[in-house]
């Protein structure tokens, strides 16, 4: 599951996923770019902790400019980009009710970071992609973040569990554009994680939420940032080279298709 000499761009890097993937890929040797619009130093510390390079850009994903940007980075820091992993979202600051009740501007917003945001960051990322060489099957590779929300149905949260089942339309007609570039898409749709952002959305509900989320599961524990890292690290090898347009549940078996 090698990803060692790729250059990978993660967006969200600051904190919670964004941050574990970029540690956990530094570790197994690829060279990262961090994009957040919040600070990545304590990210970049981790990955240079871990025997790891990496870049760290300011990134708004919804500023088509400032995806670019990233890539430039990526392209000028290491000289190529052989994977992206769009995991930025907006999901801590939103605010769960009835679906009558979610306001216009964020339901607006909710939609311009977590699907325009995954568009603006593809189009970024795919000409330099397409430019770097390829060493081993499978080419490039994009692994886009969805939700157990869209495959389960999250109540009370319909913006965001209608932009995460957008998010799995994206991976599949992405997929479809990009196998003749040799550059594959996938995305994983993981139920409710310990992070920071999950703490957020669910405030003083947040063991009954993690409790409701647990019981639907077939292993019964909570997710944690680590049981994602290994399925993203396959994704970005070229051990998955025939792998492409797949939404991958990491839900403990609440979704089974």
């Amino acid at each position: 599951m090698s990803v060692a000499g790729k250059t990978i761009a993660i967006t969200g890097a600051a904190r919670g996923l964004g941050q574990e993937f970029a540690r956990y890929l530094a570790r197994c040797g690829a060279d990262v770019v961090l994009g957040d619009l919040n600070d990545c130093a304590a990210t970049l510390a981790l990955v240079e902790q871990a025997g790891g390079k990496g870049a760290a850009v300011r990134l708004d994903v919804t500023d088509p400019a400032s995806a670019r940007s990233m890539v430039d980075a990526a392209v000028d820091r290491f000289g190529r980009l052989d994977g992206l992993v769009n995991n930025a979202a907006l999901y801590g600051a939103l605010h769960g009710g009835r679906f009558d009740a979610i306001d216009d501007a964020e339901w607006d917003a909710c939609m311009a970071v977590n699907v325009k945001g995954i568009w603006n960051c593809c189009k970024a990322a795919v000409p330099a992609m397409r430019q770097a060489p390829v060493q081993e099957a499978g080419g490039g590779s994009i692994v886009n973040i969805a939700s157990l929300a869209a495959t389960y149905g999250m109540p009370f949260g319909l913006h965001y569990t209608a932009s995460k089942a957008a998010v799995i339309g994206i991976t599949r007609g992405l997929a479809r554009e990009l196998g003749r570039d040799r550059i594959r898409v996938n995305a994983l749709a993981p139920s409710a994680v310990l992070t920071e952002g999950t703490t957020e959305f669910f405030g003083d509900k947040l063991d009954r939420a993690l409790q409701a989320v647990k019981a639907q599961q077939t292993i019964q524990r909570n997710l944690v940032p680590g049981d994602l890292t290994g399925t993203v690290a396959w994704l970005l090898s070229g051990e998955s080279g025939f792998v492409t347009g797949q939404t991958i549940a990491l839900d403990g078996g609440t979704v089974m298709l």
